[in-house]
């Protein structure tokens, strides 16, 4: 039997599983990452230590799982898009790696908007301009951190750095890159002049060789070799963008298919032969099947609110239920299942990493009274979360019909009663598949086409992914989510004008 290696690099935790041929997860290891928050909206990792992390992973996986590492055949990753991760030319970092839910760049992005560098990059790149993309952060490190820019040698994104550690190469993989503003969309190069629009020239020459998902980047040196227990030599490929890593293992392979990942960040995806140009998508970016381009609606509202909400209002009922062997999620998706819809009146805005509406947004509760529990608000937070979902969602059907089901995946995929408010909510089935890690599944997928385990994409998609429950939308249900959801937009459109107020 021979495996493969995903290490999936996300926005709490780090992951390595491996893989067998036949698409099943042998064993899996993680650990949690550590994140600095030097002050609002800065949202970084030490990069040393985020490496030793994932050869702590990789190590703890294989010894798990008794394979031999002889017979392991290829690696690849799945990690967060935009961010930063800048290496100097001795390959050292050059600053700390920043994640996508950073917000300190918002101001650049707010003066591009002004000054028409939106506009003018749009015929290049097909997309809006994130706080959390390389091209605004490079820009905050210029005006603030320029040692730190000057110094730097390479932009990476998270799956380049370590991907670097691993096998020594630099490379900067196309479906990151090509979402960060980074890629001219049109020749699929890196482009002069779209990085002077953005004051950005002077870094033109640190961007890395640009390689696609299966690329083999080289091998496994010596020393990595003898932190995570990989053979020397194994095949290194790029990887990819965790959105598409588990959009491809929830089965995005065909333009019908359309995908919801409901983790750190709200992630609403399709593929197309073609990016769509006509201004109502926010991301366009290039796939990892190669001619195929990720039509994607996105933005930090997710389920990382939920983890909040557990973590800071539900920390006694967590640790009184851990002693007893049951899990904080049992007493969270029963108070939701016993809290009335209809009769819920709290609204929850899950902007506290970011927001698609405004980039100043903060995370809110309104409508609160004295009648209100904690499950009144739990109820809100998955709902709201469920809402901005729904917001990009309905921007996405603008440009194509709407599919026989939506897939889900993501931590709220784990939720029955999620699940049903999702599929309430957008009166569309819901499909919620097999595989709980689809991070390092689409990761393996990538190691297996690179070594050429699998003829394609397609092919270790379709052998490896398998539903595992439809969830069908309840038409009495449908009134009462319209309602709120014109709700929650009244209250998001009332704040307008509202966030600068809070900096």
């Amino acid at each position: 039997m021979r495996y493969l290696i995903g290490i999936d690099n996300g926005g709490t935790f780090v992951k390595a599983g491996l893989v067998d041929e036949s698409g099943n997860i042998v064993a899996v290891a993680k650990e949690p990452v550590h994140n600095i928050t030097p002050k609002a909206g800065f949202t970084e990792r030490d990069m040393d230590e985020l490496w030793a992390q994932n050869a702590k992973v990789v190590k703890k996986a294989i010894e798990k799982s008794g394979v031999d590492p002889e017979d392991i055949k290829g690696v690849s990753f799945s990690g967060h898009g935009k961010g930063l991760y800048l290496v100097d030319a001795e390959g050292r970092p050059a600053y700390n790696g920043i994640l996508s839910t950073d917000t300190r760049a918002w101001e650049y992005v707010k003066k591009w908007e002004q000054d028409g560098t939106k506009k003018r990059i749009y015929d290049k790149t097909y997309q809006d301009i994130l706080a959390c993309q390389p091209v605004a952060l490079l820009a905050w490190l210029k005006d603030n951190e320029p040692e730190a820019y000057s110094r730097a040698r390479w932009v990476f994104s998270i799956n380049d750095y370590i991907r670097f550690r691993l096998c020594g190469e630099p490379g900067g993989e196309y479906t990151i890159f090509s979402g960060g503003n980074l890629v001219n969309l049109n020749t699929f190069e890196y482009d002069r002049e779209l990085m002077e629009m953005f004051g950005l020239g002077d870094a033109y020459d640190k961007l890395p060789p640009l390689k696609y998902s299966a690329d083999i980047c080289g091998g496994v040196t010596k020393e990595a070799s003898e932190l995570t227990g990989l053979k020397e030599g194994t095949p290194v490929t790029a990887g990819m963008f965790d959105v598409d890593a588990c959009g491809l293992a929830a089965g995005v392979d065909n333009e019908e298919a359309l995908c919801m990942i409901a983790g750190t960040w709200s992630i609403n995806e399709y593929i197309t032969s073609a990016p769509i140009t006509n201004g109502t998508i926010a991301l366009n970016s290039m796939y990892c099947i190669p001619g195929r381009f990720l039509i994607e609606e996105s933005s930090p509202t997710s389920a990382g609110n939920m983890e909040w909400f557990i973590t800071n209002l539900l920390s006694y009922e967590k640790k009184e239920l851990e002693a007893s062997g049951h899990s904080i999620y049992e007493l969270t998706n029963k108070w939701v299942e016993e809290t009335d819809p209809e009769e819920l009146k709290v609204i929850f805005l899950p902007f506290l990493n970011g927001s698609n509406e405004d980039a100043q947004a903060r995370g809110t509760f309104i409508g609160l009274t004295e009648f209100n529990t904690k499950a009144h608000m739990l109820r809100a937070v998955y709902e709201g979360i469920v809402f901005s979902h729904m917001t990009h969602v309905k921007r996405l059907l603008r440009n194509r019909k709407a599919p026989e089901a939506i897939r889900l995946a993501g931590g709220a995929a784990n939720s029955k009663v999620w699940v049903q408010i999702f599929a309430d909510a957008l009166q569309i089935p819901i499909e919620t598949v097999e595989c709980d890690e689809q991070g390092i599944m689409g990761a393996a997928i990538a190691a297996g086409v690179g070594t050429g385990i699998f003829g394609s994409y397609e092919e270790a998609s379709g052998s490896f992914v398998k539903i595992k429950e439809k969830v069908m939308p309840r038409p009495e249900f449908a009134a009462i989510y319209e309602k709120k959801y014109e709700r929650y937009r009244a209250v998001i459109d009332s704040l307008s004008g509202v966030w600068g107020q809070f900096e």
